[in-house]
């Protein structure tokens, strides 16, 4: 059993939705290998900024209808975050589109009070576990990676682990690089599963630098692939009998605590 992703690490055009669903286009038609998720940075369609009441959409948007078209076209699932309008209030959603026309989302949990995010978007409280060809992943966005309580494997009835692939999708600044790497390595480990981060490079609106450092990373903690600066397309097969059998080998998680986020 096997699942096969393509990350897209770009430079975000800042705040033009246009440029930008213009840019994924051209990437996504370039890619030649058969694969069944495209993953794309966290505010794909506008840089990380705090500009919703200018730039939001709704859910009827250009932005949603464009991974909409695109997933059916192209018959696989798409995923990223964008800034959201709904009920008055604006969401750093992540949004889930299959190749059938539904879509799920996950409305990030940890706002960057450091940048004001909390200041201007509402935070969610509902993970979302998407499952596709027998693999369940944890679909979370940047700064939800340092905080790993919320990201934390827990075991089914039957001892099944809750997902095999945990998901970050970001615009995760330079000068953090080492934790972005470090982290995703430590949640990979500590969650016996694939941790598949994707990042923007460039510079954004606030001149601050973004060196991508996207990654692959198995339950081991090995990394499967790593790009830092440069825009890229890279596309990995991941494995779940592989990962079954580190489960099997080492079974940590059965010796985990317990605990229920409320």
């Amino acid at each position: 059993m096997s699942l096969t992703i393509t990350i897209i690490q770009a430079d975000i055009v800042w705040e033009n939705i246009d440029a930008n669903l213009e840019q994924f286009t051209q990437k996504i038609n370039s890619i030649t290998t058969k694969t069944e998720v495209i993953v794309l940075p966290e505010m794909f369609s506008t840089g990380f900024s705090m500009q919703p009441e200018k730039l939001a959409e709704t859910m009827d948007g250009k932005a949603v209808r464009w991974m909409l078209k695109t997933a059916i076209e192209k018959r696989v699932i798409i995923t990223g975050s964008l800034m959201i309008g709904e009920s008055g209030r604006y969401y750093n959603r992540l949004i889930w589109i299959l190749p059938n026309g539904q879509m799920g989302y996950y409305d990030k949990r940890h706002l960057f009070g450091y940048a004001n995010e909390d200041q201007h978007y509402t935070a969610g409280n509902k993970r979302l576990i998407a499952q596709v060809k027998g693999f369940k992943i944890n679909l979370q966005i940047c700064y939800d990676l340092r905080f790993p309580v919320w990201a934390r494997q827990q075991a089914n009835k039957d001892e099944t682990p809750e997902y095999d692939i945990l998901l970050y999708v970001a615009n995760w600044p330079e000068k953090r690089s080492h934790a972005w790497k470090t982290l995703l390595t430590a949640r990979a480990i500590e969650n016996q599963c694939y941790v598949v981060g994707v990042n923007r490079v460039g510079k954004d609106g606030n001149g601050i630098y973004h060196s991508g450092d996207s990654m692959v990373v198995n339950a081991l903690g090995e990394t499967l692939y790593h790009k830092a600066d440069d825009e890229d397309i890279f596309t990995i097969t991941l494995d779940k009998e592989s990962l079954e059998k580190t489960i099997a080998s080492i079974p940590f998680l059965k010796d985990a605590d317990g605990f229920k986020i409320l």
